[in-house]
C-alpha cells in the first residue's frame, strides 16, 4: 500500500523548486493571499523551528515576533499558493527541531550564522 502512495506522489504530484534550508535558518515565505476577487502576494519571515513529514505531505513550521507575541505558521512544502522561499540567514543549532526557541527572549533567542 505505501509504494502505490509513494508512486502516485512521483507520478502526478508536482514538486516546486525551493531552496534547501532547515532548522534554525531564516527565512521568507512569499504566498498569494486572495481576498474577494482580487489576489495579493503577502510575505512571512521568520525562523524555522522544524520541518516535518516526507514526499508530498512535508510541513514546516515558521516562528516570528509580533511586537511582544510570537507567532507560528506550518506551511505545507507543495502549497501551490507559495511563490517563493528565500534564505535570509543560515543559522547553526544543534537539534532538527528546536522547539525550546519558544521560551527564549531577548539575546537568548539569538542564532548562531553557519
Amino acid at each position: 500500500m505505501e509504494s502505490i502512495v509513494k508512486y502516485v506522489q512521483d507520478k502526478f504530484v508536482e514538486r516546486k523548486e525551493l531552496p534547501d534550508f532547515k532548522a534554525g535558518d531564516t527565512i521568507t515565505v512569499y504566498y498569494e493571499i486572495s481576498e474577494g476577487g482580487k489576489t495579493r502576494t503577502q510575505f512571512f519571515k521568520g525562523v524555522v523551528i522544524q520541518r516535518r513529514g516526507q514526499g508530498s505531505t512535508e510541513t514546516f513550521t515558521i516562528r516570528k515576533m509580533s511586537g511582544e507575541v510570537g507567532v507560528e505558521r506550518i506551511f505545507p512544502i507543495n502549497l501551490p499558493a507559495i511563490q517563493k522561499i528565500e534564505v535570509n540567514k543560515k543559522g547553526k543549532v544543534r537539534r532538527a527541531r528546536i522547539f525550546y526557541f519558544r521560551e527564549l527572549r531577548g539575546k537568548k533567542a539569538r542564532i548562531k550564522e553557519a
